[in-house]
């Protein structure tokens, strides 16, 4: 069987991630993000032969492409849908707890560079952005029926652009004079009110903030931290790879939450909360990808890895 696609999709902390993840050859896992199927294909190879994987992506193009890699293993199970729905799934196939979860988080090389699913400011494409394109909300249409606002709101808060407010008053003036249905058409209103030294940046930073709504990203990762913990068995691994500090953050906020015995407040002479320690730790600070693995694949220079283990039901 072949195992991965490099011209898909590089998986990032490929062996790091593995590495964590795995604490029982024949358990259960989930890989939550499968893109082009790089992650998965390392943990099926680490697995025995009772093991299990169920990987989720809601891109029917990932499901293409994952449905002929893994067709010949029969513990691998492929899932068009969100791995905010992982519990549904996990119960239609009567699995009751997973020994491990790995979230992958971002878009694909696949999708990016598919100039078609409107991801990149590089690529004149429709200004789409849906990983699930079942799903009715393009990101012209967010563009189209948000207030100024909103907008300003949305690449403020998402894509950390200092310029918001400026850019978002561009793309309504813009919009009422033409709708804007195409990625070189809403890079071309940004680069009217950025100077050119910063223009890169900053059309990295507003594509990236609708994306991010567009797919509701960071709602659905807070979800699905909640379901997989759940789902996790005493002993059960939850690895996260994110790439801007708005996922990172959540995640460590998250973990560390669960890692807590106690959340009274510091003034509180006896705990009243009641909170039980339910994770640790595994890794201190998050884990990069070193420059060997930078030099050929430099998306992985943003990646940041953390890991925990379930200790408590």
């Amino acid at each position: 069987m072949q195992h991965g696609d490099a011209g898909y999709h590089i998986p990032v902390l490929l062996e790091r991630s593995i590495e964590y993840l795995v604490s029982d050859p024949d358990g259960v896992y989930v890989d939550g993000t499968l893109g082009g199927g790089g992650h998965s294909s390392a943990l099926i190879r680490k697995l025995g032969k009772n093991g299990r994987v169920f990987a989720f992506d809601q891109d029917e193009d990932a499901i293409e492409h994952a449905e002929l890699l893994f067709q010949d293993d029969a513990r691998m199970t492929v899932v068009r849908s969100n791995v905010v729905h992982l519990s549904d799934v996990l119960n239609a196939h009567d699995v009751k707890a997973i020994d491990g979860i790995l979230l992958d988080l971002g878009v694909s090389s696949h999708q990016i560079d598919t100039p078609q699913r409107g991801f990149s400011f590089r690529f004149s494409g429709p200004l789409d952005m849906r990983m699930d394109r079942e799903s009715t909300v393009t990101a012209a249409a967010y563009i189209s029926q948000r207030s100024e606002e909103e907008l300003a709101d949305t690449f403020f808060t998402y894509g950390e652009e200092r310029n918001s407010r400026r850019i978002a008053r561009a793309i309504v003036r813009a919009r009422a004079e033409q709708e804007i249905t195409d990625t070189a058409q809403l890079a071309d209103v940004i680069a009217s009110v950025t100077p050119q030294a910063h223009r890169s940046k900053t059309m990295a930073r507003v594509f990236q903030a609708l994306r991010i709504a567009v797919n509701d990203e960071l709602g659905v990762l807070e979800r699905t931290l909640a379901a997989s913990m759940e789902r996790l068995r005493v002993g059960g691994r939850m690895v996260v790879i994110s790439y801007h500090s708005l996922e990172d953050r959540i995640v460590k906020r998250f973990m560390r939450h669960e890692a807590a015995d106690c959340i009274c407040p510091p003034r509180v002479p006896v705990c009243t909360c009641g909170k039980i320690r339910r994770m640790e730790i595994i890794t201190s600070k998050h884990v990069e990808a070193d420059e060997i693995e930078i030099r050929g694949n430099p998306r992985a220079r943003s990646a940041r890895l953390r890991a925990a283990e379930k200790i408590h039901a």
